[in-house]
């Protein structure tokens, strides 16, 4: 998207596609009052979604388990999507890419006695511009990864494999985090002390050559995270999903993050400890690199070149 503040994108709204600034629910849908959706994030890269039918299925999984009824199939919301996706290909830049995301929710809220989900839901799919330029640095400097105080929702209350757009405690540990470091990235913590998650992404640790991530019990089944496992794996390195505590960290040959929109970012830091020697790792590079050749292009130039553009 070469031009992403006066782009003139298109939003599906529920059976219906209205340019982006009339693109509007009611204060009363679900979404704002409970803060009751479900949501995924998927990026393109040369202009094609990545993963989309993987990201597709545990949006349904989603749905599912908050027994939100969507009113389309898998593959008709797929066909949804993609063509969301066509009719915003002119808003994109030949070295531009976006973000494809899908918020649904349960729809009207309705007061009474019956659980049951009495209005269509509300379907919202929106492509935006894929602005990396807050993470390119990160790519050859690595970032400072900082445990906040609050810790993520447990398992038991709410399920973090239910990608969901209840983000308030996530937001709070991000704030957290940051008073430490204005650039901080969060490392959150479950109750009993295990890491968790980052506020949008997995954490990785490499571990005397073991690629190491923490298991599904108290994190997101990241798309991000899977496609890790198996550039690892296809590479060679032993892989391994596990409780890691905050000394794994410490003590750790490379840590970095994984998430949709930069993939993977280092991190060179550990609440103000350098990791290992403090430079971005031959693990993490190595992954990065077969990430790109993956996708066809360089990942981190194109976050780098943005930042001259």
């Amino acid at each position: 998207m070469s031009n992403p503040e006066t782009a003139q994108r298109l939003v599906y709204l529920s059976g219906e596609m209205v340019p982006e600034a009339e693109a509007k629910i009611s204060i009363f849908d679900s979404a704002i009052m409970l803060g009751d959706s479900v949501t995924e994030s998927t990026r393109t890269f040369c202009h094609e979604p990545f993963r989309l039918d993987d990201h597709i299925s545990r949006l349904f999984r989603s749905m599912k388990v908050a027994r939100i009824i969507p009113g389309h199939s898998p593959k008709e919301l797929t066909q949804i999507t993609l063509n969301v996706l066509d009719a915003n290909r002119s808003a994109m830049g030949d070295d531009d890419d976006c973000w494809i995301v899908h918020n649904i929710s349960r729809g009207m809220l309705k007061h009474g006695p019956s659980a049951a989900q009495a209005n269509p839901a509300t379907i919202m799919i929106f492509t935006n511009y894929l602005d990396l330029r807050g993470w390119a640095k990160y790519y050859t400097e690595g970032c400072h990864a900082v445990t906040p105080i609050s810790r993520v929702v447990p398992a038991q209350s709410l399920d973090a494999r239910i990608k969901n757009r209840s983000r308030l405690s996530y937001t709070i540990a991000d704030a957290e985090a940051r008073l430490v470091d204005p650039a901080a990235q969060c490392v959150i913590l479950d109750v009993d002390g295990y890491v968790s998650e980052n506020k949008g992404g997995n954490v990785f640790a490499v571990i005397n050559g073991v690629v190491c991530t923490p298991t599904t019990e108290n994190c997101l089944a990241g798309i991000s995270r899977q496609t890790v496992l198996e550039l690892a794996q296809a590479a060679g390195f032993p892989t391994r999903e596990c409780r890691l505590q905050m000394y794994d960290l410490y003590s750790a040959d490379e840590v970095f993050f994984t998430s949709t929109p930069y993939c993977i970012m280092p991190a060179t830091q550990f609440n103000g400890l350098p990791v290992a020697d403090g430079n971005v790792g031959p693990v993490t590079k190595q992954l990065l690199s077969a990430w790109s050749d993956l996708v066809g292009m360089n990942i981190a130039s194109q976050a780098q070149r943005q930042m001259t553009d």
